[in-house]
Parts: C-alpha cells; sequence; structure tokens
C-alpha cells in the first residue's frame, strides 16, 4: 500500500484484513518495541497483538508479555513482516 495516496476505508480495512495473524512490529514513544502477531484493532485504533514480546533501549534480550493492547496514540511505527 502506497502512503502517499489517498486511501478509502474500504482499502484500508482491506490491508488491515489481509494482515491478521501476521507479525508486526510497534515502536511506541517511549521507545519500547512490541514484536507479536496481529489480533485485530479496534474503533479508537488500539492494536492487540499476541504472542508478544517486548524489547526495551539498551536491553538485547525480550520479554515475553502475551497479548497485549497498545493505544494507537502511542505508537510511532508499525510495521508489518514481508510476506514472501
Amino acid at each position: 500500500m502506497n502512503t502517499t495516496q489517498e486511501v478509502t476505508p474500504e482499502q484500508a480495512f482491506e490491508f488491515l484484513e489481509s494482515t491478521l495473524r501476521l507479525t508486526y512490529r510497534i515502536t511506541i514513544q517511549d521507545g519500547r518495541i512490541f514484536i507479536g502477531n496481529f489480533a485485530c484493532i479496534d474503533k479508537q485504533k488500539n492494536m492487540v497483538l499476541s504472542n508478544t514480546e517486548e524489547y526495551r533501549a539498551n536491553e538485547p534480550k525480550g520479554r515475553y508479555v502475551g497479548l497485549i493492547m497498545i493505544p494507537w496514540r502511542w505508537v510511532v511505527k508499525a510495521e508489518v513482516e514481508s510476506v514472501m
């Protein structure tokens, strides 16, 4: 999906639906990174990830946090793992 062009709500929904259960890497405002499987999103754009690991700055080892909800207002970057 090209981020420089207008996206209709239907296109956005189709894209999100196509990435269900794929691995996302979410970076939030405080620098933490969450890597987990995309489970769902609500009307406020809060993302739910399952089987999630949390990574903090300057700590190479992650911490398993399981099922989490990340408020969209905290998200700095959301990346989906490439699909071959």
